[in-house]
């Protein structure tokens, strides 16, 4: 842990906050070596914190071991430079469960992941993530999607319990987001952080950013960092004309080639990544591996982004009119 509180560090980030994926070897089990250099070079890239074993890094198919072993690395290879935040999750004891094994293998904080399966009321969400950040010191980032949705007084509630520091909304109603936003800021003094979670969240960075939320996850950067950098940068210094030419012509249609197949949200990404020249296997079932032609619009796709930031720079390097239609 650096002196640094996680909250400070993550106001206002020097670049994306990077989901590494999780490599897996040829007969399936963790490899740890490439696993280590996909975060080394993300943080080499421009990361300014990274999400270690959370959704893009297939929490879901990773032992309890596994998961330490990927978040100690995880440290290791950041070295303190940016902080590293694991995933926690499943019913509350293994969620408990993970978040000390985290905190064991020396990370910085925790995002809690919606608790397994069942519906909830908001009564039991409430106390579910309060002793999830009871159980370690570590700061607790919420995830709300899927069965976590809550109320702004829910959050209220999230705000006020120690060692809660955020929400990451994955749902992207931005009517509640407001209502919630509202709500914390009235009726809780101090900072309260929110991200955008969605799967792709730049394409709706500009729509969050009208709302005061700038801190967005980016699984893009795993395998195209130079374009959500890029991203990144416009979004930040509100230079509107970089982003939506951005979002036109790159995140628009990967976002439209990524709802092309269940699971695609990570398994694409890892497929990008491995196109990137970093072999980091195959995803885990229940997921299974995009399809070849899908594979091949990814890279056609990322060839398109990378010409559009060099039309940016002035290069006059020409972009492919028809990509869209291709896609």
């Amino acid at each position: 842990m650096t002196p640094a509180p996680l909250a400070t560090r993550l106001t206002v980030p020097s670049g994306p906050l990077f989901f590494p994926v999780t490599a897996y070897g040829p007969d399936g089990s963790l490899d740890l070596d490439v696993f280590r250099e996909h975060v080394r070079g993300g943080v080499e890239a421009g990361a300014a914190a990274v999400f270690a074993c959370c959704g893009t890094g297939e929490f879901h198919a990773l032992t309890p071991e596994e998961f330490q072993d990927c978040v100690r690395a995880a440290v290791e290879e950041t070295a303190g430079r940016v902080p590293v935040i694991a995933g926690a999750g499943y019913g509350t004891a293994l969620a408990v469960r993970y978040a000390r094994l985290a905190a064991e293998a020396g990370a910085d904080g925790l995002l809690a992941m919606p608790p397994y399966l069942v519906v909830a009321g908001q009564e039991g969400l409430l106390r579910h993530y309060r002793e999830v950040a009871a159980a370690t010191d570590l700061p607790v980032i919420v995830y709300q999607r899927d069965n976590a949705v809550f109320t702004p007084e829910t959050v209220v509630g999230l705000a006020r319990t120690e060692g809660i520091i955020g929400l990451k909304d994955g749902l992207g109603d931005l009517d509640l987001m407001q209502r919630i936003v509202s709500a914390v800021r009235g009726e809780v003094p101090g900072d309260f952080l929110y991200f955008n979670g969605l799967p792709t969240a730049e394409l709706t960075g500009l729509a969050y950013r009208g709302i005061g939320i700038t801190l967005y996850s980016s699984a893009v950067f795993c395998f195209a960092p130079e374009i959500a950098l890029a991203f990144h940068r416009a979004l930040n210094t509100g230079d509107d004309a970089t982003a939506n030419r951005l979002l036109d012509g790159f995140y628009r249609p990967f976002v439209e080639l990524r709802a092309q197949g269940r699971g695609y949200a990570v398994s694409l990404v890892k497929a990008g990544v491995r196109q990137g020249g970093l072999d980091v296997g195959e995803v885990r079932p229940p997921l299974h591996e995009p399809s070849e032609d899908h594979v091949k619009q990814l890279v056609r796709l990322v060839e398109r982004g990378y010409a559009l930031i060099e039309v940016g720079a002035g290069t006059g390097a020409e972009v492919e009119p028809e990509f869209e239609e291709s896609v």
